[in-house]
């Protein structure tokens, strides 16, 4: 068994549409960022990097690569699984917290859930989402950016 820990944050933009946990949220403008911006997938994606000894998101996936402009953050996230895999580990859970001011995460939680668990294919029951805010203080406090973290656990597959 191996644990990873990730976290990632990224400023809100001007306009569009808030992605985060490879779902569109109602109520905030998207998150900037060479990718989609999506925090909590780059979270989690971190952490699984982390736990398969496999250095961090910036190393696989450098900000500044052309290919990777706009990029979906659940592709990302497929191909650290895929890593994971090659080493001969499986997920098997996934907890995240998401740190945010605006807009109220909590209704969207279940649908993050469901899109991360899917992306990784593993189990709905065995990716967790929290979000909770900084009481106002600092960047994310003023509701400026969204921020995350993750832990990721994985297991030997010895199928």
């Amino acid at each position: 068994m191996r644990t990873g820990i990730g976290y990632d944050v990224h400023r809100l933009g001007d306009a569009g549409t808030l992605r985060l946990g490879g779902i569109d949220v109602p109520g905030a403008p998207r998150l900037v960022g060479h990718s989609d911006g999506d925090a909590l997938l780059h979270a989690i994606t971190d952490a699984l990097l982390g736990a398969g000894g496999q250095g961090d998101i910036g190393q696989h996936f450098p900000p500044g690569e052309p290919s990777l402009a706009g990029i979906d953050s659940r592709e990302l996230l497929r191909r650290a699984a895929r890593l994971i895999a090659a080493q001969r580990y499986r997920v098997s859970n996934v907890d995240a917290t998401v740190l945010a001011e605006r807009p109220r995460i909590g209704p969207s939680l279940p649908a993050m859930r469901e899109s991360i668990a899917r992306t990784l294919g593993i189990e709905t029951g065995r990716v967790n989402v929290k979000a909770t805010t900084n009481e106002g203080l600092g960047d994310l406090g003023r509701a400026e950016a969204i921020a995350a973290m993750a832990v990721a656990v994985l297991e030997e597959d010895v199928a």
